[in-house]
């Protein structure tokens, strides 16, 4: 095993336990809260804004400083942005889905994970279905790849 791979790892580990302790401490993680902010109509709750918000204030600057003029991270591995650019039918359609679960549920995938901790039989079933989800999405994507270089 090499130190970079140790390193990356470690460091993923960090930030991901990082993450997961802020949506608990700020209670994002709690599906009524996630949909308290799609209620508009009703009992709106402005918190995630708030804490999207805050997310967004510390990223920025270290975006502009760290990595836009750069193709390395930190620790020497090539930053892998999206060079795509245009708005397609599967961007569209998985957005979709996306937000219609997201909205349904309250939960998203960040959260949870988080929440498998909980032992809440829901978040289990929601993993399998956002799991399978990703399965037949990328069955679909190699079948339409396959597709394209056979034509």
């Amino acid at each position: 095993m090499s130190r970079a791979f140790t390193a990356n790892n470690i460091t993923a580990l960090i930030s991901g336990l990082l993450f997961g302790a802020g949506l608990t401490v700020s209670t994002m993680v709690d599906p009524a809260r996630v949909l308290g902010i799609l209620d508009v109509l009703g009992d709106w709750d402005p918190a995630l804004a708030f804490v999207m918000l805050g997310g967004i204030a510390v990223y920025m600057p270290l975006y502009w400083v760290l990595v836009r003029n750069k193709n390395k991270a930190l620790l020497g591995d090539y930053f892998h942005l999206p060079t795509k650019r245009k708005i397609d039918k599967p961007l569209l359609f998985g957005a979709s889905i996306f937000g219609i679960g997201w909205g349904l549920t309250g939960i998203c995938p960040g959260p949870g994970i988080t929440n498998l901790s909980s032992g809440n039989l829901g978040i289990i079933a929601f993993l399998l279905s956002m799991l399978i989800g990703m399965l037949l999405a990328s069955k679909y994507k190699s079948k339409t790849v396959e597709n394209a270089n056979d034509t």
